[in-house]
């Protein structure tokens, strides 16, 4: 048996992959469900939408709103909260886009009474309530609801997860007065991954998961 991680970035991909978890970064993940796999958890880094989630806090979602609102499987909850004490439990709001503005993370937070915002839910939990396997999301916040996010972040990512050098230079380049909110963002999500590894950790090699036998 196996479980299936759907994550956004390579960085976070080789935190979580382990002989019991495959892992795929964003719709790849499909590619990596067999007849074995009992469960798929996104997880990974995230933006808060609540001003009570800071930098470095885990959320283990009771629930993810993509179209319409999914619950999470609830004995693969409880046993990561069980298991990370100080998780907090939360929504997760799916978004097709970053979120990059203060002002907006709040409006979203509002308007949907949502703590957190990713680009991996969703499809992960329309893939498991297609199957009808359970599915499971642990997040670690890596900007506060506070932080503006510099327009570098917005054209960061590849669509494998990796770093897009010469976009983030260029960007650089264009807007040279970003260069400190690039450096706190830089920081806070070192911060972010360095607290998903630790869960990760003591999650076990089927991060929390109670179906792998």
């Amino acid at each position: 048996m196996n479980v299936v991680a759907v994550v956004g970035m390579k960085r976070e991909a080789k935190i979580v992959a382990s002989p019991h978890v495959r892992v795929g970064i964003g719709r790849d993940f499909q590619n990596r469900i067999d007849e074995t796999t009992c469960g798929i958890i996104s997880i990974g880094i995230a933006g808060a939408l609540s001003p009570s989630l800071q930098v470095g806090d885990c959320v283990v979602a009771n629930d993810v709103i993509a179209t319409k609102r999914f619950t999470a499987d609830d004995a693969w909850s409880r046993r990561m909260k069980n298991l990370l004490p100080r998780a907090k439990p939360g929504t997760i709001l799916y978004t097709f886009k970053p979120i990059a503005s203060a002002a907006e993370k709040r409006a979203l937070g509002e308007s949907n009474r949502a703590d957190a915002v990713d680009m991996e839910s969703g499809p992960a939990v329309w893939e498991a309530a297609r199957l009808r396997i359970p599915f499971a999301v642990l997040r670690v916040i890596s900007d506060d609801i506070g932080h503006d996010l510099p327009p570098a972040t917005l054209v960061a990512l590849k669509p494998n997860g990796s770093i897009a050098l010469g976009r983030v230079m260029a960007s650089v380049l264009r807007n040279p007065l970003q260069i400190p909110a690039l450096i706190r963002t830089g920081r806070e999500s070192e911060k972010a991954f360095a607290a998903l590894l630790r869960c990760v950790e003591v999650l076990g090699p089927g991060l929390g998961c109670p179906y792998l036998g």
